[in-house]
């Protein structure tokens, strides 16, 4: 078998959790970028938009040559990446001027959002992985682009329609937390710190719909934005909290096996730092803009690490040596 055929063989194989790899690259683009990193922040958005433009094209052919498997993924939580993963990548491309191009990647993710919503939520069942709580990252994901956006071009019906998704968000992660299995929290193989990048990217939607008011003074009214502002502090607060636990857990049992799921620990890692530098700002919390610059670090490593992995986890699989035994 050659190297090219090999290499779509072990592509076709990666399952939709790999979506998490251009959501945790994403993030880390859009952290780098807030810290003024900006030449890293672009080669990590260059490698973001080249897997999300494979993963993408591989979403379609699914659906149009194999839809029994595309159902088949779509159905399980990890199916919601592909909203989650281009909200991200719009998030990024927005800070870079290109609103047009965000635009499209928001309506894009809008269609999605429903279906992909629907049919996770059918296939729920008790003790579920943190995949879980995908529900509440990739409808966060569309608030967080939406309120962006609303600030940048000056459309309030859109910083309406965050708003809405930001309670929406909220209320299913309430939701997904009594369909996770606690246990993962010691044995999770990576994807049970979506807990934390739920909480996280709840908090920049809050951020960014404060900023998106203090840009327009009449999206809503003071007590509104005192409540929004109120919420957004507790969500980063649980967020951190959170973070904390489930390091500790990785501590006390470390799991050093390099599995695909470890891409949705980097998100939230990345998320958690970008939320508090975001919130840093919207807030004036001054001391957030510290804790977040090391937290981006920290996710950076991670990234490294994961990446490292998942080179590692390829070469066997042929792609490094096509030398018949």
């Amino acid at each position: 078998m050659s190297a090219i055929s090999q290499l779509r063989a072990w592509w076709a194989e990666r399952p939709p959790a790999a979506g998490a790899a251009v959501m945790a690259t994403g993030i880390v683009s859009v952290g780098l970028h807030l810290t003024g990193y900006e030449t890293l922040s672009r080669a990590a958005l260059a490698l973001a938009s080249a897997a999300w433009l494979a993963l993408a094209a591989d979403f379609a052919v699914r659906l149009v040559r194999d839809r029994t498997r595309w159902a088949a993924e779509a159905s399980t939580p990890p199916g919601l990446t592909a909203v989650a993963a281009t909200t991200i990548l719009g998030l990024r491309l927005s800070a870079l001027g290109w609103q047009e191009l965000a635009e499209a990647l928001l309506a894009l993710s809008a269609v999605l959002w429903p279906v992909l919503l629907f049919v996770v939520v059918r296939h729920w069942s008790r003790r579920m992985p943190g995949g879980v709580f995908l529900v509440c990252v990739a409808t966060q994901g569309l608030s967080v682009l939406g309120a962006t956006l609303a600030a940048a071009v000056g459309a309030d019906w859109l910083a309406h329609a965050a708003l809405v998704l930001f309670w929406l968000g909220i209320v299913l992660y309430g939701v997904a937390f009594t369909y996770f299995d606690i246990r993962e929290v010691v044995r999770g193989a990576g994807d049970h710190w979506i807990a934390v990048g739920a909480l996280a990217i709840s908090a920049l939607a809050g951020a960014r719909l404060v900023a998106a008011h203090n840009v327009d003074a009449y999206l809503w009214n003071d007590d509104d934005n005192g409540v929004l502002r109120a919420v957004t502090t507790a969500l980063l607060v649980l967020g951190l909290a959170w973070y904390c636990v489930l390091a500790v857990a990785e501590l006390a049992r470390p799991r050093l096996r390099y599995d695909v799921r470890r891409w949705a620990t980097v998100f939230p890692m990345g998320m958690t730092a970008v939320a508090a530098l975001v919130v840093s700002t919207a807030l004036d919390v001054t001391w957030l803009d510290g804790l977040g610059k090391v937290l981006l670090w920290i996710a950076v490593a991670g990234w490294l690490v994961v990446a490292a992995g998942a080179v590692r986890s390829a070469a066997p699989r042929g792609i490094r040596s096509t030398t018949p035994r």
